[in-house]
């Protein structure tokens, strides 16, 4: 019974956000800058609600916690890092956007081929682009299980369950595209802040009275647990220094993330998010206090057990009907955020790689229809990963991160008027990569205390400006010799 009560709370719920957001999406024209950038219109308020969806997906919403729960004082980058990325988006977006607007651009690939002049180059980002977002769709999969194996009291097959509700989302996105996932972004976000606020002030408030007293006890049982540690372990204080920038540096860099900053109605509504969505990430907080409450709550978990660790307070110590909504904010959490990643896969993947690349879906009503049909291949290999893969929702998202961050150099250097060649731009690019896949070869989180992908983007740009130094010197060589004038 209690099983029931809260499944049908998440099931209903899901299917009417999606009814709605499907509904109000319905009257508009559907080409490929409508699905892909929703026509380049959304105004601040609702950007600031779809971008907010990038800060809310599954993964803060149950791995800040359980790293709260797991680690204590690393958790708090989450916060750090997303007001690291609005500030460097105040200044690094507004400029992109306005190219992008001027040269029709669509993608982040769309965005490296015009600067340097290079499909090569495009098809690269487009390719990596594509790679690094299966993880990140993953991880909402992985999410999306743990919620509704604790919501169904274990009597449900969480795995079919999430095929099914992922099936749901992918066909809504096939539907809709990007207007459809910020539409769902607004109930969503208000689902999402009640459910936040519920589960990091009601729940410290019934065990110990308020959030400080969860704190206190934390600190009774753990000293030491909220105090970062003055080395070069792979928690120590470079290693959050360094993750925070890795954040603020790649947050923009994802293709979705990208595809959504082109879809502000002008370069105003970019900074004045910038300014807004500071506000947002404080209800991450909230998200932190109930992990700590849960360490002292349900302690003893590990593993990729510590994701759970609030949810398993509350199926616990409240009705059914409490932990279905708050599973059901958990879950839309999950797919809302999902479906524009899938977008973003696949129209990264039909513009750059089969359009540019390949030249094929190269007109409007091709390339609508190879994006709607890659949003079935992309969701169809994050079940792949999912299924075979498993670690934390913290992990997940790293193995993403650190290699979508090796864009930032060329993204920022693209706006100079001197720019680099385009090979050397995608030798940074590919050396970047390659410290990410030998980091992880090896099990080093960490590379001199830094987090391994800042680390890799140091090598990125030594290998940018050393590569472009080598071709201005072969250029210069190869220039004929400037013909003196003959004296008598």
């Amino acid at each position: 019974m209690n099983a029931a009560v809260s499944l049908g709370i998440i099931g209903v719920g899901i299917v009417a956000v999606l009814l709605f957001a499907t509904l109000a999406s319905r009257r508009v024209r559907v080409d490929p800058a409508e699905f892909i950038v929703g026509g380049r219109s959304f105004g601040t308020v609702f950007l600031w609600l779809l971008l907010a969806g990038e800060i809310y997906t599954s993964f803060t919403f149950l791995g800040a916690a359980g790293w709260a729960y797991g680690k204590g004082a690393p958790a708090f980058y989450f916060i750090c890092g997303a007001t690291v990325a609005y500030a460097i988006s105040y200044f690094l977006l507004p400029p992109i956007w306005t190219i992008a607007k001027e040269r029709g651009l669509l993608t982040i690939a769309d965005y490296f081929a015009d600067r340097y002049g290079s499909r090569r180059l495009g098809l690269l980002v487009a390719a990596l682009g594509f790679a690094f977002l299966v993880p990140y769709v993953t991880l909402q999969l992985s999410g999306l299980e743990i919620l509704l194996r604790i919501a169904g009291y274990a009597t449900l097959n969480a795995t079919a369950t999430v095929g099914l509700a992922f099936a749901l989302m992918t066909a809504f996105v096939y539907l809709n595209g990007l207007r459809g996932t910020a539409w769902a972004s607004v109930v969503k976000d208000a689902l999402v802040i009640v459910a936040v606020l519920f589960a990091g002030i009601a729940l410290p408030i019934r065990f110990f009275g308020s959030p400080a007293g969860a704190v206190d006890r934390v600190l009774a049982l753990h000293p030491g647990w909220l105090t970062l540690a003055n080395d070069l372990s792979p928690r120590g204080t470079p290693w959050f220094v360094s993750s925070t920038l890795l954040w603020g540096l790649g947050f923009y860099m994802w293709p979705h993330a990208c595809a959504s900053t082109f879809a502000a109605r002008d370069a105003a509504v970019l900074r004045r998010n910038a300014v807004l969505l500071p506000l947002y990430t404080l209800m991450v907080l909230p998200v932190l206090f109930a992990g700590l409450t849960a360490l002292v709550v349900v302690p003893g978990l590990t593993g990729t057990a510590v994701d759970q660790s609030f949810l398993l307070v509350v199926q616990r110590y409240y009705p059914p009907w409490v932990l279905g909504f708050v599973a059901l904010a958990g879950c839309l959490a999950a797919l809302v955020p999902a479906s524009g990643q899938i977008l973003g896969a696949a129209s990264i993947f039909t513009k750059n790689v089969l359009g540019d690349g390949f030249g094929l879906a190269t007109s409007d009503a091709a390339r609508l229809r190879a994006t709607r049909l890659l949003i079935i291949v992309v969701a169809a290999l994050a079940l792949v990963w999912w299924a075979t893969a498993r670690t934390t929702l913290v992990g997940l998202l790293l193995i993403g991160y650190n290699g979508i961050v090796q864009f930032f150099p060329g993204a920022a250097l693209a706006l100079r008027d001197v720019r680099p060649a385009a090979a050397a731009v995608a030798a940074g690019i590919v050396a970047g990569i390659a410290v990410v896949a030998a980091a992880a070869v090896a099990g080093a989180p960490t590379i001199l205390g830094l987090n391994v992908g800042i680390f890799a983007v140091l090598v990125n740009v030594a290998t940018i400006y050393a590569s472009n130094a080598v071709a201005n010197e072969v250029r210069a060589r190869r220039a004929p010799l400037p013909q003196l004038d003959a004296r008598p």
